[in-house]
């Protein structure tokens, strides 16, 4: 919003709620290949060598910084390991499913 020579930004603040263990392996079943862990969720890519590795940590970089939720990453070589939580939550919120279907799309 604009006032006179200044803009007015207001800041919105998203609370998510912690998942239960039921809602977690609900959403699970509707996801290919995420697991649930230690209250996390997170899944394997394999690519065709370590380019197409980091390309892809490159594009989850950039969901990741629009969404404000940045996942552990983990990469071996050909491969790498995406595990999402929120740790305002202590656990595992929608917040997480959300950034996984995002993620899933763009190796699709």
């Amino acid at each position: 919003m604009e006032y006179g020579k200044f803009h007015l930004i207001y800041a919105v603040h998203c609370v998510y709620m912690k998942l239960s263990e039921k809602e977690i392996q609900e959403k699970l079943s509707e996801l290919a290949g995420w697991e649930g862990k230690d209250r996390k969720i997170e899944k394997e890519f394999s690519f065709d060598g370590f380019l197409g590795a980091i390309k892809f940590v490159e594009k989850v970089a950039a969901l990741a910084e629009a969404a404000n939720h940045h996942p552990d990453i983990h990469i071996f070589y050909d491969k790498v390991k995406i595990v999402l939580s929120t740790h305002d939550v202590g656990g595992v919120s929608e917040n997480d499913f959300s950034l996984a279907e995002q993620i899933d799309a763009i190796v699709k």
